[in-house]
């Protein structure tokens, strides 16, 4: 009976001591980012016959079952899920609001009005120089706006460009080391003491991914894992210890497209996504510049062809340019700008000309257009904000879920230390009382 007590308590020991192990590495790794809690179960050793014994109770002692990383396939999936759709509309929301400041910071719109005004001045008398010059500055100053809103937009789409170009290359970087992964993984046996190390690694490098691109994944029962990239459709990015490439390429309307292998796909969520998104929205708020900068113009240009200036020449055109980015003045002096109709003598005060430059250029409404694509991107923005709000609720929210379950909580820790630690003390204590029974037969024998 002795010896049995005695196997009974030293396994009971082995067990207390393994978990005390477990408890330990948990509150040493409870700071490190991207471990998973450890766990362990404890199970009876089955034993069956022998003197002493009945048939239905094992008096066997105890043994470490298992020892698991507490990790939820399901709930790591929905951290990188959510996290994708949050960092896309982060991305897509920083590029769209940069676009609106681009425009309002420029003071477009102001210059647009203030040329009208200054035509509206010169009406009051086309023959004051001082006019004609400030009408001809205003000119300048708003084709100078054009050109720095045009510049401002042409910096958002190169931050989002250089932005994208680093995320490719860091995907391909973590797409090397989630194969380097797999290759140890498929080295390192089910007991191998780096393997759930390996497995954190493995998981951590998938959330990261998924902050840039859509990622599906399939797990093998070695731990390795098979990673897509992208949707409509998905493109294998890594198999076992290979991994894939990677690309974008820049479109002449300045978005982007992206490729693995040289397959087209769409990455559907994460940074990339954002990015194309907002690149998108930049063509074409850029587009929409550009034809509101060349009817402009046309407009004014038109005008001038119909008329003569203050010394009776043929009007010349005032701008050049077709975009925004290119609209400069071109004629040489305010006397140039031709206010009476074709045909009127120099120094000519009939202003039948101006007035319909003036009429064409309310019909154009420069302005209004202008204040419309201001006012589609600052709707759009605080839609996105709306949006971003919503989905970095549900992505917190998943993250909680996934703490709750898979980080270490040292209250619960420090309490299993104390009960673990207590197990072990009550097995030694168990075997010194084997060993004094064992001491009392052998006197007894005596």
């Amino acid at each position: 009976m002795a010896s049995d007590m005695l196997s009974i308590a030293a396994s009971g020991a082995r067990a207390a001591r393994g978990a005390l192990d477990v408890t330990a590495q948990n509150i040493a790794n409870a700071s490190s980012e991207g471990y998973v809690r450890r766990s362990l179960r404890i199970e009876e050793v089955s034993a069956s016959g022998g003197a002493g014994r009945n048939g239905d109770i094992s008096l066997s002692g105890a043994r470490i079952a298992e020892i698991n990383r507490n990790a939820d396939p399901f709930l790591q999936s929905e951290v990188r899920r959510t996290n994708g759709d949050l960092q896309r509309a982060n991305t897509e929301l920083s590029g769209l609001s940069n676009i609106e400041s681009a425009i309002e910071q420029s003071g477009i719109f102001t210059s647009i009005v203030e040329f009208e005004a200054s035509l509206q001045q010169l009406a009051g008398d086309p023959s004051d120089p001082s006019r004609r010059a400030a009408a001809l500055a205003e000119a300048n100053t708003m084709a100078n706006k054009f050109e720095i809103t045009a510049t401002g937009l042409e910096s958002v789409g190169a931050g989002l460009r250089f932005d994208a170009e680093a995320q490719v290359s860091e995907a391909n970087i973590i797409g090397g080391e989630l194969a380097r992964v797999n290759l140890r993984l498929t080295r390192a046996g089910s007991g191998s003491s780096d393997r759930a190390a390996l497995l954190d690694q493995r998981d951590q490098l998938l959330e990261r991914l998924a902050g840039f691109s859509a990622v599906t994944t399939s797990f093998a029962s070695d731990g390795t894992v098979a990673v897509s990239l992208g949707s409509a459709p998905a493109r294998s990015f890594v198999q076992g210890g290979t991994s894939g490439v990677l690309s974008s390429a820049q479109g002449a309307d300045g978005t982007l497209s992206f490729a693995v292998d040289g397959q087209p796909t769409n990455p559907g969520s994460g940074g990339l996504a954002g990015a194309g998104l907002a690149l998108t929205a930049l063509a074409t708020t850029r587009g929409r510049l550009d034809a509101i900068a060349s009817r402009l113009a046309d407009t004014v240009n038109a005008a001038q062809a119909a008329g003569v200036g203050s010394d009776g020449s043929p009007g010349a055109p005032m701008f050049a340019g077709a975009t925004a980015g290119t609209l400069r003045v071109v004629l040489g002096s305010g006397q140039g700008i031709a206010t009476a109709p074709a045909g009127a003598a120099a120094g000519s005060r009939d202003t039948g000309n101006l007035a319909a430059l003036r009429e064409a250029l309310a019909s154009e409404n420069p302005a209004q257009q202008l204040s419309s694509l201001l006012f589609d991107v600052s709707s759009t923005v605080a839609g996105r904000n709306v949006t971003q709000s919503a989905l970095e609720t549900i992505a917190s929210s998943a993250r909680i879920s996934l703490e709750q379950q898979s980080s270490v909580n040292l209250d619960t820790e420090a309490t299993n230390l104390i009960r673990f630690q207590q197990a072990f003390q009550a097995s030694g204590r168990a075997m010194q009382v084997a060993s004094d029974i064992f001491d009392t037969l052998l006197g007894i024998g005596r």
